[in-house]
């Protein structure tokens, strides 16, 4: 197990924000934490970093307390990549060999170098390794971040909606690349995110957030309407595509019809 979460609560000024938080990873799964803004989605994720300590409850990562651990400990073990990054005058290749510092005991090694050039490869950034993180747009600035998560080598990789400033085909390359090295290296990984269909195309596993508590729970593939409508208070359809669900909201007016509808104007 990589994964295991018991009665984890958390409070912020005497505001209950996160409670019986319960669930667990094994190797080789991505789960997607999902739920309307302010349930608690990033709480939780820095909860099971320990950059927030919850008042109740156990995190074990392989059998180990992260609330035990020290910090470059849970660097060894734990991976994260935050909404945001604070760019500095680095330049791309220095911010993501940085991942590499837990494993770094004298010097950097040849094969640290290897590590690093390899995930820049990997995230189409190696154009970019000498160029200054603060001059890139926010979506490289996320790719370099996610780089430097992933040359830490974790077990457990924790991701703060990865794709949020990503354009299309960008989101595809980074979950498609996440998606495999959790397959490859049998790792574990969450990430958080709004855009449900995306996290359903590429999560094995799905738990959903209300009010502070476990809504629901379960295989992306098996998501139901219901859970869907009693989240988010929103009607939906589900559709099927390749086996997986397509959320579709029902709208509350009906399509025009044939003869109120006109074509877009063609531009000259």
């Amino acid at each position: 197990m990589i994964l295991d979460i018991n009665g984890l609560a958390f409070t912020y000024n005497s505001h209950p924000v996160l409670e019986g938080m319960e669930f667990s990873l094994q190797g080789g799964e991505l789960l997607a934490i999902l739920g309307p803004n302010g349930v608690g989605k990033t709480t939780l994720l820095k909860c099971i970093n320990a950059i927030h300590r919850p008042m109740q409850g156990t995190i074990l990562v392989e059998e180990r307390d992260v609330l035990a651990m020290r910090p470059a400990e849970i660097a060894l073990n734990i991976g994260y990549v935050a909404q945001r990054s604070e760019p500095a005058r680095l330049t791309v290749f220095d911010a993501v060999l940085m991942g590499r510092k837990p494993h770094i005991r004298w010097r950097v090694t040849e094969h640290d170098l290897q590590i690093v050039e390899s995930a820049l490869r990997r995230l189409r950034l190696d154009a970019l390794a000498m160029r200054h993180i603060d001059q890139l747009s926010g979506g490289e600035l996320q790719k370099v971040a996610i780089a430097r998560a992933m040359v830490q080598e974790p077990r457990l990789l924790l991701l703060d909606e990865p794709t949020s400033s990503l354009d299309l085909k960008s989101q595809v390359e980074i979950l498609t690349m996440i998606r495999r090295v959790v397959d490859e290296h049998r790792i574990g990984a969450i990430m958080t995110m709004h855009d449900l269909n995306t996290a359903l195309r590429y999560a094995d596993k799905v738990l959903f957030l209300k009010d502070g508590v476990i809504h629901s729970r379960g295989c992306a593939r098996e998501v139901t309407r219901e859970v869907i409508e009693e989240v988010y208070g929103l009607p939906v359809h589900i559709h099927h595509v390749h086996g997986r669900p397509l959320i579709v909201p029902v709208h509350d007016h009906s399509p025009a019809t044939p003869e109120h509808h006109h074509a877009l104007p063609h531009s000259h």
